[in-house]
């Protein structure tokens, strides 16, 4: 039998964690609410919710935008998406755009001025998700992460805890020393923030105008990369 991929693992997990889910959650409201107002948003302005789970970041992302503003989001479970549509549907919330598909693939309909990475850790580990993400971001677009870590190297023992607190959750449950460095490397500057007792961080920064992706992000020679709209760009290394 063949082993899952990573994606695969990620949605058996959700998919029998996501009817809980909202009330796992309400423990870290107040770290989401710390994290989405990081991000600064202004009237007007295009937010993306990365990992969007249920939806619950929604509401407060539309504060910040306002009605003329638009928040876009994503998220690969259907058990979890089918309750943030369900959320939209029953808010009628007009300005938001949101769809089930994975984070190395997705097709946003415009570029977005922040992003939110509220607990996406198996997004923020893999290269390809965060190329796709930050190619549909707008230089200078600001960015906002909260997320598990482990402890200092020296807490020896309490890492089991951070191990297990993730691995319900995420396929890469123990990539958890520098969870932060890939998104990091597209970013000018990003500060980080210690949280729950040092097995939690937050983060901001802003995306780097050059927007270069980092080597180990760079798609393979001949191979073709999707535009924003989806038109096919073809890409050769010289």
């Amino acid at each position: 039998m063949a082993s899952m991929s990573p994606n695969e693992l990620s949605i058996r997990r959700y998919r029998a964690r996501a009817q809980g889910y909202d009330d796992s959650a309400q423990r870290t409201m107040p770290l989401r609410r710390r994290t989405i107002d990081l991000l600064q948003l202004q009237p007007g302005q295009v937010v993306l919710d990365v990992g969007a789970g249920t939806g619950l970041s929604y509401a407060w992302l539309r504060d910040g935008v306002g009605v003329a503003g638009r928040v876009l989001a994503f998220e690969q479970s259907p058990e979890m998406f089918a309750q943030a549509r369900a959320r939209v549907e029953l808010e009628g919330w007009a300005n938001v755009w949101h769809v089930c598909a994975p984070a190395e693939t997705v097709t946003l309909p415009e570029l977005a001025d922040a992003v939110l990475f509220n607990y996406t850790h198996d997004i923020l580990r893999t290269p390809q998700a965060l190329a796709n993400i930050v190619r549909q971001l707008k230089p200078g677009a600001r960015v906002a992460i909260a997320g598990i870590k482990f402890f200092p190297w020296w807490t020896g023992p309490l890492n089991l805890l951070a191990w297990l607190k993730n691995r319900p959750y995420n396929a890469k449950a123990a990539d958890l020393w520098h969870p932060w460095d890939r998104i990091e490397a597209y970013c000018q500057s990003l500060q980080r923030w210690t949280t729950q007792f040092g097995m939690g961080y937050i983060a901001s920064g802003v995306v780097s105008p050059r927007r270069a992706a980092p080597e180990w992000a760079q798609p393979p020679r001949g191979a073709a990369a999707t535009r924003p709209g989806g038109a096919l760009e073809h890409k050769d290394t010289p």
